[in-house]
């Protein structure tokens, strides 16, 4: 049981920490207003990736494999990537920090971006339904509920520790950045964020190729 949650908190780890729209994001906005905003669309992730998992594991994945659920799914997420590309892009060019509100509805917005952009990438289900084959292939006999317990708890708890790592990282270097690099990291993230919602189109498009 010990090895299943070290693996399965190794395993969150390598899962959050490679670049992608989650990253670009934490680091635009924490960039923009340290490490609280960072934290928050760090977390908001974690509802999708929770979501994903569970719908995976509990065998509902075959709602996700609908044609109709995944396109309507899919354009989602490539909405929402598309607002926050134009966004960042705009901000670049006038060269200012994107406008925070009050700091409540900056955090509700910080949390909510995290939340919908995990959430709006069907594909993720892909990694779930994979990851369940591999790490419970070597539990003899059926997995049991405590063994589901067990990973959740590792997968979580790696995740959370990575959400505060990537916080922390972005906060740290904050310092560091002027408003020159603030334009650039801008443009860079919104580029990204385009990169992304393309490459979300083109798999949903393959799909049905």
């Amino acid at each position: 049981m010990s090895s299943l949650l070290i693996s399965s908190f190794i395993l969150a780890i390598a899962f959050c920490a490679p670049p992608g729209i989650i990253t670009a994001e934490t680091i635009r906005r924490g960039a923009a207003r340290g490490f609280f905003p960072a934290l928050s669309v760090q977390f908001g992730s974690l509802v999708g990736d929770t979501t994903w998992a569970i719908i995976a594991f509990t065998g509902l994945a075959f709602l996700i494999q609908n044609n109709v659920a995944r396109i309507i799914l899919s354009l989602i997420g490539i909405t929402l990537m598309a607002k926050l590309a134009w966004d960042a892009i705009k901000d670049a060019h006038e060269g200012k920090e994107p406008a925070s509100g009050s700091e409540t509805a900056a955090a509700r917005g910080d949390f909510a971006s995290g939340a919908f952009l995990s959430l709006g990438n069907p594909m993720n289900i892909v990694f779930w339904t994979g990851l369940g084959t591999t790490v419970f292939a070597s539990i003899s006999g059926s997995p049991q509920p405590i063994h589901f317990a067990a990973f959740f708890t590792g997968f979580l708890s790696g995740a959370i520790f990575w959400c505060f790592v990537m916080a922390g990282l972005v906060a740290w270097g904050r310092q560091w950045m002027t408003g020159m690099f603030f334009r650039f990291l801008n443009a860079a993230c919104g580029l990204i964020l385009i990169y992304f919602a393309f490459q979300l189109g083109m798999q949903t498009f393959q799909g049905f190729i």
